[in-house]
């Protein structure tokens, strides 16, 4: 048990309309207090009929194909219903965030130099 005076957050659905029964059912309550955060900029997706496996780790050279090992440090295994709930949840953030500040570009090469990309007008 944690000694820590931080009471525990409570998820709720925050898509559900307010007349769905599902707004209506009880919050889950979590407990964040023993979470242990850490940063990723590689991701592999692997599965069994069965499961899903997501590897996360850090890639030192974004850029074309490191000449290192990707280490990987992080590992979840789920089903395929709590992958899909996952995908859902994961859609509406990247949806409301991109409405606030912008379309994502996951092209790495068009987001580096995008003058360099840009027609240059003749000089005269």
């Amino acid at each position: 048990m944690s000694t820590s005076s931080e009471k525990p957050k409570s998820a709720e659905p925050e898509h559900a309309p307010q007349g769905d029964p599902a707004a209506q059912r009880q919050q889950v309550k979590v407990d964040d207090s023993h979470i242990n955060a850490s940063y990723a900029n590689f991701c592999r997706v692997t599965g069994t009929p069965e499961e899903l496996i997501i590897d996360f780790g850090l890639n030192p050279q974004p850029f074309g194909i490191p000449p290192d090992p990707v280490i990987v440090t992080q590992r979840i295994v789920t089903n395929y219903y709590t992958a899909k709930r996952m995908l859902h949840a994961l859609q509406l953030t990247v949806q409301r965030h991109e409405a606030t500040f912008g379309v994502l570009e996951t092209d790495v090469q068009k987001r580096v130099m995008p003058s360099a990309r840009a027609p240059q007008a003749p000089r005269t």
